[in-house]
């Protein structure tokens, strides 16, 4: 497969999260081959500001609905498709779970932001997961 146009390694994802007795919970999925736990996200789609479309995905790729907060807490880049993904993410509070959902084939599962930070192979990504106490407080305020 050749490079793709531009508009396709400009991504957007969110960080579902819900508080539990005081403390954060992540929402991770499995990635389309089921080997990795990722975070909901995908190309900004045409006519949609990327929050917008973050919300979308997690939608579609994780079943979840709730609320976008706030503008952008982070960025980072994955390589994919002969090329580099730059991922820009948003905090997400998921207020409800769907049980069937577009994409129910992957797996979907909620962590501490400990275990998240465990699992997940993106360095950047693991630092904006291990802010979130930091960057939930200030949204909160």
């Amino acid at each position: 497969m050749g490079k793709l146009p531009s508009s396709f390694y400009n991504q957007s994802g969110v960080i579902p999260y819900k508080i539990v007795d005081g403390k954060i919970k992540v929402l991770l999925i499995t990635s389309r081959k089921g080997k990795n736990w990722i975070i909901p996200k995908g190309i900004v789609e045409k006519g949609m500001s990327a929050k917008v479309s973050a919300v979308k995905e997690a939608y579609e790729e994780a079943g979840i609905l709730g609320k976008a907060i706030g503008s952008e807490i982070g960025k980072y880049k994955y390589k994919k498709w002969e090329g580099v993904c730059t991922v820009s993410l948003y905090l997400f509070l998921v207020e409800k779970q769907l049980k069937k959902w577009e994409e129910d084939f992957r797996k979907r599962n909620w962590f501490s932001v400990n275990q998240a930070i465990e699992i997940i192979n993106t360095k950047k990504l693991k630092k904006t997961i291990s802010e979130l106490p930091e960057i939930i407080k200030q949204k909160s305020l």
